[in-house]
């Protein structure tokens, strides 16, 4: 008996020790992971605008983060459903079937967003007919609900749907975004039948104007919706890892009206510091210094104006849209002698070609797009037009071809790449013209910032080439769970 006894203790002791060893060895996660993606903010406002700065918000980010200095866009094109969606997915627009922020599915034109199987929830408007359907890959948040078998809560808060949308994901609690003509945030029946409170206290005692996204008080009201956010849901305060995905819009309706260099942008990057001041120290008292995991990064930069460029010497120039598709069309009427409009439409520098149209023609389409792509390049401000199914032949840039090819969706993407030279960026008749655009595979649209910050991250900071596709990478292996199933990128070495 007392052998017998004795073998029990020893087995049970046995497993006990084994067990400890797997609960110690588990992976060690913060409470709260945070994206934080400021709309069209290019990697050289860290320092061009760096002296308007305090202490408590980039400042902190750059002195106590890990910045990479050298991070792009890897892909085509550089507009804002893109660049939350591959920054949140690790992945490439060819993968992740967000091609812009509009794009054709099914022969259909269609929002990023688009989803009419589903209501507006907080007003009676149609602006949260929204949800992350389009999107067929997971992210980041996907990945990190995923790992903890679905009980962590994820938060997405812009003025843009796409901006919280997309990066929340498919799994996500929430996403809220401001509906301009109601004034407040609404999120739609994806998520939830009604508000929760504290979102319907929110709205109640800040309703604003739709003009406010072209003001700095756009970025507060962000920054307060994802303070009151964090707080309504108790994010970073349970047992698992909950994510909360901030997107920063104004900066973008400001830099489109008013160029790289206007007062107003200034302006606007001086209060939005203040703002991410305001978040971190909310963050500090809700969930405690170091037991977040922060980043920050941008979804795409933005060209300095043409006019400003030329008045210095500098080649630039516009390319107006609507013009280049009409004089398309009249090419190809005349070309193949026709009354139907060959070209469908024209956007985001893709040409799509109405296949039907073309067959019914007794024409083919390779030969047509072919034709037209010569066309299109006789344009001396054009660098490339190639049918995508030319690119990987073509006699084009690696970088460039690269990138063509990673934003390249067959089934969305249209049939040609317009890549214009640099300097030179399309634009539509009732744009603002002193302001700025984006939209090209150039170090001007390009280059972002991606700064990481707090749980287990050292200061420090490397001009290694890193791409935006490495952010969910990162933050997954920090947190020792599986990439988003769409990843490509590699993480980071923060050290």
């Amino acid at each position: 008996m007392v052998r017998l006894l004795s073998f029990v203790f020893v087995v049970l002791g046995f497993f006990t020790t084994v067990y400890g060893q797997a609960q110690s060895s588990a992976p060690k996660r913060p409470k709260l992971v945070v994206g934080v993606v400021v709309d069209q903010m290019r990697w050289d406002y860290l320092a061009y605008y760096g002296y308007a700065f305090g202490e408590g918000g980039f400042r902190r980010l750059l002195s106590e983060g890990f910045s990479c200095d050298n991070n792009s866009l890897n892909y085509l094109p550089t507009v804002t459903a893109c660049g939350h969606t591959c920054l949140y997915t690790g992945s490439v627009p060819a993968i992740t079937g967000i091609a812009g922020n509009n794009f054709y599915k099914d022969g259909v034109k269609v929002y990023c967003a688009d989803d009419s199987t589903v209501q507006t929830v907080g007003s009676t408007t149609k602006a949260g007919r929204m949800s992350p359907r389009n999107l067929r890959v997971t992210t980041m948040c996907d990945a990190v609900k995923i790992a903890q078998n679905f009980a962590s809560k994820t938060i997405g808060v812009s003025l843009k749907d796409r901006g919280a949308i997309l990066p929340a994901g498919h799994t996500a609690d929430a996403a809220y975004w401001f509906d301009n003509e109601s004034g407040v945030f609404v999120t739609s029946t994806y998520y939830m039948e009604e508000l929760p409170k504290w979102v319907s206290d929110f709205n109640a005692a800040n309703r604003k104007d739709k003009d406010i996204r072209y003001t700095p008080e756009g970025n507060e009201l962000v920054a307060d919706m994802a303070i009151a956010a964090l707080r309504g849901e108790k994010l970073g305060q349970g047992s698992t890892t909950d994510f909360l995905a901030v997107s920063f819009s104004s900066t973008d309706y400001i830099g489109h009206r008013y160029g790289t260099r206007a007062k107003e942008t200034e302006e606007a990057y001086r209060r939005l510091d203040g703002e991410v001041a305001k978040l971190l120290a909310a963050l500090d008292m809700a969930v405690g210094k170091g037991n977040y995991l922060l980043f920050l990064s941008a979804d795409h930069a933005a060209a300095h104006n043409a006019a400003l460029m030329q008045e210095h010497g500098v080649p630039a120039g516009e390319w107006m849209e609507t013009e280049a598709l009409q004089g398309m069309n009249d090419y190809l009427r005349k070309r193949y002698s026709t009354t139907v409009p060959f070209v469908k439409d024209f956007m985001e520098y893709r040409v799509y070609l109405d296949h039907e149209a073309i067959v019914a023609g007794g024409h083919a389409v390779a030969e047509v797009a072919a034709s037209l792509s010569e066309y299109i390049s006789r344009d001396d401000r054009v660098a490339y037009a190639v049918p995508y199914v030319l690119v990987p032949t073509s006699n084009i840039p690696q970088a460039i071809r690269e990138r063509i090819t990673n934003g390249y969706n067959p089934k969305r993407s249209g049939d040609i790449q317009v890549v214009l030279q640099p300097g030179y960026y399309g634009f539509e008749p009732d744009s603002y013209h002193e302001g700025t655009t984006h939209g090209a595979w150039c170090p001007y649209d390009s280059h972002t910032p991606l700064i990481f910050y707090g749980w287990n991250v050292a200061s420090g900071r490397t001009s290694r080439e890193t791409h935006i596709t490495d952010v969910a990478a990162t933050v997954c292996s920090l947190l020792g769970v599986q990439s988003p199933n769409g990843c490509i990128g590699t993480p980071i070495d923060l050290h």
